[in-house]
């Protein structure tokens, strides 16, 4: 517990109280170890390197008025979580990503969405999935993308890490969603340089294709104070 940075989780508590978010996903924790902290008004699920702190790490955090609808929280790796929630007709898979970025080896690349499959693999098969999270994939406007991601996105030309989320998502018949809806462009960045001066969209949506009418919208939420230049 000695590990836990306090503080920034109680701001980032406070956001989601204020915004009335019942459910955030987190990437790079940066903690060790996995475990849940229980708290008066929110609940934190982590999931961490066992051996040493590191740059990585994921979680969520559920409001406490919905700690009745969490099912399961399974810890993977540093990378990878999943939250199973309780629905009205459909159980929900939420799954909490930090790929490999951009710079990283094809081999690291893979392992990353090899774990993510294994994962998926295990989910009940009535369950609607989503997978949340940084992908570190900048989608662009070419057509050969359209019918997976959408047509909405801030970027021009996509990186060569979209290939490897593009793939998985048709590979499991899902849609990258978080790219279908027509937004301003501060709506549509998630990710700003720390020189203010580039504005990145590479933190994605991505759910089952047949399922995908139950999102109503994805977009950037500006504003909050969360110590983060991801929005």
């Amino acid at each position: 517990m000695t590990m836990l940075k306090a503080g920034k989780m109680n701001e980032i508590a406070d956001e989601m109280l204020k915004t009335q978010l019942q459910i955030i996903v987190l990437q790079e924790l940066r903690w060790k170890g996995v475990g849940k902290i229980n708290k008066t008004k929110h609940i934190l699920y982590y999931s961490c390197n066992l051996e040493k702190t590191s740059q990585l790490g994921t979680g969520s955090m559920i409001q406490n008025e919905i700690k009745k609808s969490i099912l399961s929280f399974e810890p993977y790796n540093e990378r990878l979580c999943k939250l199973r929630i309780k629905g009205r007709f459909n159980n929900l898979s939420i799954i909490s990503a930090r790929a490999a970025t951009e710079e990283k080896t094809d081999e690291e690349k893979e392992k990353f969405y090899e774990d993510l499959q294994t994962i998926h693999n295990k989910i009940p098969k009535h369950d609607i999935v989503i997978i949340l999270g940084d992908m570190d994939a900048k989608i662009g406007k070419e057509d050969v993308y359209q019918n997976v991601a959408g047509k909405h996105t801030l970027h021009e030309i996509t990186n060569r890490n979209v290939e490897w989320v593009c793939e998985y998502a048709i590979a499991n018949n899902m849609k990258i969603i978080s790219i279908y809806y027509q937004h301003k462009r501060i709506h549509k960045g998630t990710w700003i340089s720390p020189d203010g001066n580039t504005l990145n969209q590479i933190d994605h949506v991505i759910i089952d294709a047949n399922e995908k009418g139950v999102v109503e919208d994805v977009r950037t939420m500006r504003g909050l104070n969360c110590d983060s230049n991801h929005f």
